[in-house]
């Protein structure tokens, strides 16, 4: 039985932890899934983690034809936004990603992956940055937020709501935090994460 080729792109939430796994799998979300579709749907999908610390979209726009184009996947899971945000406030003097470069860029990935392969698209939200809803970060956060849900209506694909599935979560005000730095996932994060991601694609793969 051929089995269906997922890949998951993005950056330093994604690779969690790929390099000293000997699966390439990582630790995080990526993981995670794999684990609950090996379990439910036993070799029917193989997982492939193309998460790379630090990428903001023009990262994956340099590496776009390498890692996705040419693996021809049948699902593709993107994540990004976040760097390219987060860039913004802790390295002002780098050349900034603003939101009308982001969906321009992202628009064009998605293009080219319509047009060369046929994959299922897959969208995730930018999660949070820092565990204060009215942050720097997530004020301007907001509007990459919005791009990545314009996309994915433009370009019929599934949507992930990460961003709003954090909200969610920080407004019960568990005490319980989804992150170790106010970026980068925990346990309880990647599972939100992975829950997310799950009940949102699951549904259209039977």
């Amino acid at each position: 039985m051929n089995k269906k080729r997922i890949l998951f792109i993005g950056d330093s939430i994604t690779e969690s932890g790929l390099h000293e796994d000997k699966a390439k799998l990582g630790t995080g979300y990526v993981r995670i899934i794999h684990d609950y579709l090996q379990a439910i749907y036993p070799n029917s999908f193989e997982v492939f983690n193309k998460g790379i610390s630090g990428n903001r979209v023009i990262d994956l726009e340099e590496r776009w034809d390498k890692d996705v184009l040419k693996c021809n996947p049948e699902i593709l899971s993107i994540s990004i936004g976040v760097n390219d945000v987060w860039r913004q406030l802790d390295n002002p003097g780098l050349k900034q990603i603003y939101p009308e470069e982001f969906a321009s860029i992202y628009n064009e990935l998605l293009m080219q992956a319509r047009e060369e392969t046929n994959a299922t698209l897959v969208l995730m939200e930018p999660t949070l940055i820092e565990e204060e809803l009215n942050s720097a970060g997530n004020e301007k956060l907001k509007i990459y937020v919005e791009i990545v849900r314009r996309l994915a209506d433009k370009h019929r694909a599934i949507l992930i709501p990460t961003h709003q599935d954090f909200i969610d979560y920080v407004m019960t005000n568990s005490g319980y935090p989804l992150t170790i730095d106010g970026v980068h996932m925990n346990s309880v994060g990647n599972m939100l994460m992975a829950n997310s991601w799950i009940k949102s694609v699951i549904p259209t793969l039977k």
